[in-house]
């Protein structure tokens, strides 16, 4: 795996340790509002410093976890294909060696190598998704692969299990296809607590009164609380894999989107490490 090092999220430890390895993969290249993806994955590891190791949701800190995070892989721009098979193949480095990946997008388009890859080790994963969009298109501004389209293509690519978080913008159509939850309780009934799961956190699912820098943001959203209500759902689940997309900082001038995605990543560590 070819990454580029940048400053690590606070309390990586170091790689030959750890079961879970975080990367970047700051592509930005079909946002269809305003871009900027891309400076997400530092913006996290710069954020993640304002946090402190212990979350007392969880009631566990990263102090006593393993895990390391790899810096960021160097992508080409303008080059799609390249990246994409990139990504697909730096996560398949990851799963094959029994670790799991916490990737920081970039764009959410992301998440279609990534899954492509975890399917080699794991047939039967259960996909928990939020986000404040559908992203069932099966074409978006005449490209088959956006990230408006990235949960059709997942679809297409044999996982049908959703757990589908926070949606409130999409074409009719979309919604027909939509497998909503719309409560922690719901998602506990609709999980199998025996098979693998992945979650993918699109960071516009929440409120942009709260996070104001992602790529399209959609008000009505939720509050960092409810998401973690979901996340004490998951709490002892075999999450396998999560990644973390559509963080803009740059339209953020307070800091606070990439703070709080940053907590995220602190929360979701936490699940991992389960």
């Amino acid at each position: 795996m070819k990454a580029e090092f940048n400053s690590r999220y606070m309390g990586s430890k170091a790689e030959e340790f750890c079961g879970i390895i975080m990367l970047g993969c700051p592509l930005d290249a079909t946002s269809s509002f305003r871009g900027g993806t891309k400076f997400a994955p530092d913006s996290i590891r710069k954020a993640s410093w304002t946090l402190e190791t212990y979350s007392p949701y969880c009631k566990r800190d990263l102090d006593e976890m393993m895990f390391h995070d790899a810096g960021n892989l160097e992508l080409r721009p303008g080059d799609l294909e390249y990246s994409l098979d990139f990504i697909e193949g730096a996560v398949s480095e990851i799963a094959g060696k029994g670790r799991k990946p916490l990737v920081f997008g970039g764009e959410h388009l992301v998440t279609y190598p990534i899954l492509k890859a975890m399917q080699q080790f794991f047939r039967d994963m259960q996909v928990v998704h939020f986000d404040a969009h559908c992203d069932l298109r099966d074409e978006y501004e005449g490209q088959r692969l956006s990230h408006a389209t990235v949960m059709k293509r997942v679809k297409e690519s044999g996982i049908e299990d959703f757990s589908q978080i926070g949606i409130r913008s999409g074409t009719r159509q979309e919604f027909e296809e939509l497998l909503p939850v719309d409560s922690p309780a719901a998602l506990a009934a609709r999980l199998d607590r025996n098979r693998p799961v992945y979650i993918t956190f699109d960071m516009d699912v929440l409120d942009p009164s709260l996070v104001a820098g992602v790529t399209t943001p959609e008000p009505g959203g939720l509050m960092f609380n409810e998401a973690v209500g979901y996340f004490s759902v998951l709490m002892g689940m075999n999450i396998v894999g999560a990644d973390i997309v559509e963080l803009a900082p740059d339209y953020d001038t307070t800091f606070v989107s990439s703070v709080t995605a940053a907590k995220v990543a602190r929360e979701i560590l936490m699940l991992l490490h389960a």
